[in-house]
């Protein structure tokens, strides 16, 4: 129905309403046989039906969308209904300075009850319309009764016809909404009672609507539902949704990052602002996933110029274009196809562009690759991060910051070895240097190139079966943002040497991590096989972000552990350098990994840094 054709029929409905209304009144209390005959009673009916198409008009009454009523339009009704009878009631007074109070009080009465069930029979006859198609559609528990959830039910309920939702239950903890009703919708049960709720409502789709948990208690929440193998959904921030910057069609799938369970760390913005706003920043690999979210990292604190280096011209073409459409803020970006491998390149790149900070990201991290190709790991790892720190040194750069690894604790393997000399590299330069070095030693990476997740989600679009190496493998894990961040965040605490620790949570279960994805992605565990295929080439059972000598209880900043050492004498690091290109084959493993294992990072406490957190 048109806007014009909706509008003169509510106009028509409305005046028969309000002379019914007025006439059927007067006549209750003052019975006659022409009504039109008292003159009185005409000019009550003319200055009602005048006021009440006037005040509908101002408040809205033609424009609202009645299938969708609601307490917000009932309370327009009332206010044009009571002002109109008011005016009437001013007129009369006026007119013959006496008011017929019982009759103008029975027309509010069936002014109210016609003009309100006229416009609630609309969304009357469409639920019930709704209630006869909603068999097709997939029962759904909504997890949390208060605003949030409410709210998700009510644009549910209003959006049937393009939503394939039906929702059909609260679950809620309170205590004091247990049995109640919202939109029609029964509280039935708490979260513990999710897994038999599902089973006896036979629910086939669950949304998480309680945005104000913690981390913790979200991330609990989540796994409870998602081990009831229904898809299950989640809506963003209450703040979001109240200021309509989303809607229930914003509601996502719950990803595997919100099965880690750690609280978002806050920044120190000023430190970091201080660090780059306005200056050059360099990053190494940046076309690879810790490099490229590097990069975004950096782009909102305005750089003055930002130099992105990668060896892979596709990959350091996408972030370029990337950060091009995004860059707002005149910083001035430049990509460099550069090996890092190519020290006159990197020196002249330094000369050239004059970095204030640099964080070198680019090295191979492939365990089982690097076990048979351990030259080329040393050749990357070791000395392009020689080359690009060695760079730094001699053109002054006032930071540089370098993406280690928990591989490199305890190493059995060339990859993890080849990292350590990364770090004693910094860290025998931070002696002498004017320049700040440390580096940033954190767990797996969710998401990046190279990591089991994108391999588990292949394997399961497949239909399986999904290969892990050992049920007993665990593994730390983090978001790319959040491992950038805290990269860059570290960096802004270096005095000189330090390898800083990410508190990457607890370790988690890759065989759990198979059994999360397969649920996610809306399979039971019956459905898809995981597999064993034994332990790869290099790779250890659990991973170790500090050895033993090197754990303490305080942080440097939340989540950020500190460490600092002299794990080599210079001469001894120079003369492995010159011996490593010599070696070859299980010779060069074994010096690599018995070197990195004989020495660690002797940690020192924050206060004998003089470092504040």
């Amino acid at each position: 129905m048109t806007m014009k054709k909706r509008v003169t029929m509510l106009v028509l409905v409305d005046s028969g309403i309000v002379l019914f209304s007025i006439f059927f009144g007067y006549y209750l209390l003052y019975p006659i046989v022409n009504p039109l005959t008292n003159s009185y009673l005409v000019a009550s009916s003319v200055s009602l039906f005048v006021a009440h198409h006037m005040l509908a008009s101002y408040y809205g009454l033609y424009r609202k969308v009645w299938e969708y009523a609601s307490i917000n339009e009932l309370a327009g009704i009332f206010k044009a209904v009571s002002l109109s009878i008011l005016f009437v009631a001013l007129i009369q007074f006026v007119l013959s300075g006496d008011v017929l109070l019982r009759a103008l009080l029975i027309t509010w009465m069936l002014h109210m009850l016609f003009i309100g069930g006229s416009r609630l029979s609309w969304r009357l006859l469409r639920d019930t319309f709704i209630k006869t198609n909603t068999n097709l559609k997939k029962k759904t528990l909504i997890v949390g009764a208060g605003k949030a959830g409410s709210m998700v039910a009510r644009q549910l309920l209003i959006n049937q016809d393009h939503t394939e939702l039906n929702p059909i239950l609260f679950v809620d903890d309170n205590p004091q909404i247990q049995g109640l009703e919202i939109y029609g919708l029964r509280v039935k049960g708490k979260v513990k009672n999710i897994p038999e709720l599902v089973k006896s409502y036979k629910i086939e789709h669950i949304i998480l609507a309680i945005p104000s948990l913690s981390k913790q208690a979200s991330t609990k929440l989540a796994k409870i539902s998602v081990e009831t193998g229904v898809r299950t959904q989640l809506i963003p921030r209450i703040e979001d949704l109240m200021t309509g910057k989303i809607t229930v069609n914003d509601i996502r799938d719950v990803k595997i990052e919100d099965l880690l369970g750690r609280e978002e760390v806050k920044l120190d913005m000023k430190a970091i602002s201080e660090n780059i706003t306005d200056k050059v920043i360099l990053v190494t690999g940046a076309g690879g996933s810790i490099g490229s979210e590097i990069c975004r990292q950096v782009m909102r604190f305005s750089p003055k110029k930002l130099i992105l280096v990668g060896h892979g011209e596709n990959s350091i073409y996408l972030i370029d274009m990337e950060l091009r459409q995004k860059n707002l803020k005149e910083t001035e970006i430049v990509p460099i196809i550069a090996d890092v491998q190519d020290r006159a390149r990197i020196f002249d790149l330094m000369d050239e562009f004059r970095p204030d900070v640099i964080y070198h990201a680019a090295a191979h991290k492939h365990v089982p690759l690097m076990e048979y190709n351990p030259m080329e790991a040393v050749k990357n790892n070791i000395f392009g991060t020689k080359n690009v720190a060695e760079a730094a040194d001699t053109y002054g750069v006032s930071n540089f910051v370098l993406v280690s690894t928990d591989k490199a604790v305890n190493p059995p393997n060339v990859m993890g070895a080849t990292k350590r000399f990364a770090e004693m590299i910094v860290q025998n330069l931070a002696k002498d240097s004017k320049t700040k070095f440390a580096a940033v030693r954190f767990g797996n990476v969710l998401g990046s190139r190279g990591s089991v997740v994108p391999l588990f989600k292949k394997q399961i679009a497949k239909g399986g079966p999904v290969t892990i190496t050992d049920a007993r493998m665990t593994r730390y894990f983090m978001t790319i943002p959040e491992a950038s961040r805290l990269v860059i965040q570290a960096g802004t605490l270096a005095n000189g040497g330090e390898v800083f620790v990410l508190d990457m949570g607890e370790p988690v279960k890759i065989v759990d991590l198979a059994k999360n994805l397969i649920r996610l992605s809306g399979y039971s565990e019956g459905d898809i096989e995981v597999r064993e295929t034994g332990i790869r080439p290099g790779e250890k059972l659990f991973e170790e972000l500090m050895n033993d000598s090197e754990r303490q209880s305080e942080f440097v900043f939340p989540k950020i552990y500190i460490g600092k050492a002299t794990p080599i004498t210079k001469h001894e690091l120079l003369f492995l350098l010159e011996k490593i290109p010599t070696l070859t084959g299980m010779e060069l493993k074994e010096t690599l990994v018995g070197v990195a294992n004989r020495r660690n990072v002797e940690v020192k406490t924050p206060q004998m840094l003089n470092v504040v957190g």
